[in-house]
């Protein structure tokens, strides 16, 4: 098995996920986004919180609906997207533009998944291939090497120079935006989780809140995982085939938690790793404090 082929089948597949609403009371019931969830309410340092109706995490906006949109820009007073996917994939399903909104591409992929997803030459062809991915999925699941890169998958984000870079650009992003964020990739669960736990971390939480949040997307696709899960043990598929499926069509909250760890032993704290390796300073985090955090009641 070709890295490149892996890259390949794990995106298209996700790609054309449909997801349940997830069962939280920050998630937003939108008619074609989906995993979309208000960070708001959500509980930082000193007792603060996250401003309700300013920060907004999900999938693409490819299928967002008139409804979806007119909730974007009255509730949420939508001004900024920031969208984590690469160019081929963003292309493949654009996202809907709204107007008076800045859109910002920041790929924060691994360069050597996305040049291996181009070079297959199929991205333009998702839709025809989607049919055949569950049974992809499935082959992959069940062999030892896609096992092991599913958990390379989150600390190869993080330790990518590049990825650092736009996930820095993202914070300050925040920070400037005149009114509502919204960030994404393609199915709002890995990339955009990535940047949840930065800005949340960025804010004050502390490592049960960040892994609580990430988890969340669980709940969005439980219901793929669950069958596909019940198929790869039809098929004699063990504990890490499982493993996989979790991490490719839901999240993994055990590589995500590793990851957390790696990040620990690496660069000291996730804290440091914010300032450090982000480039997010130490004055530029209490500014995004003051800005998206308040007393709870208070401004809700």
């Amino acid at each position: 098995m070709k890295n490149e082929d892996f890259a390949t089948a794990i995106i298209l597949f996700t790609m054309m996920l449909s997801a349940q609403v997830a069962h939280s009371q920050r998630a937003i019931a939108f008619e074609g986004i989906e995993n979309a969830r208000d960070m708001g309410t959500l509980v930082v340092r000193d007792g603060q919180v996250v401003r309700s109706g300013m920060l907004v995490r999900s999938g693409c906006l490819a299928k967002a609906t008139d409804s979806d949109v007119a909730v974007l820009k009255e509730k949420y007073r939508l001004s900024d997207v920031f969208d984590f996917r690469f160019e081929a994939e963003a292309n493949s399903a654009p996202d809907r533009i709204i107007d008076d909104v800045s859109y910002t591409h920041l790929s924060t992929l691994p360069k050597a998944l996305i040049e291996g997803f181009a070079s297959s030459g199929r991205s333009d062809t998702a839709q025809a291939d989607t049919k055949n991915m569950a049974a992809v999925l499935m082959k992959y699941a069940l062999e030892p090497k896609a096992q092991t890169m599913a958990r390379q998958l989150y600390p190869a984000i993080v330790t990518d120079s590049i990825a650092q870079r736009y996930y820095g650009k993202f914070l300050r992003g925040v920070l400037r935006a005149e009114n509502g964020v919204l960030w994404h990739c393609s199915q709002g669960k890995d990339r955009a989780g990535w940047a949840s736990a930065f800005l949340l971390a960025a804010l004050g939480a502390d490592r049960k809140t960040i892994v609580e949040d990430f988890d969340l997307s669980n709940q969005s696709y439980a219901r793929a995982v669950e069958a596909m899960t019940a198929k790869v043990r039809e098929q004699g598929g063990g504990d890490e085939a499982v493993a996989f499926i979790q991490a490719m069509i839901g999240v993994s909250r055990e590589n995500f938690e590793a990851t957390l760890d790696l990040i620990d032993q690496k660069y000291g704290s996730l804290p440091l790793y914010i300032e450090n390796q982000l480039g997010f300073s130490k004055e530029e985090q209490q500014q995004l404090r003051k800005k998206y955090t308040t007393t709870p009641n208070d401004g809700q």
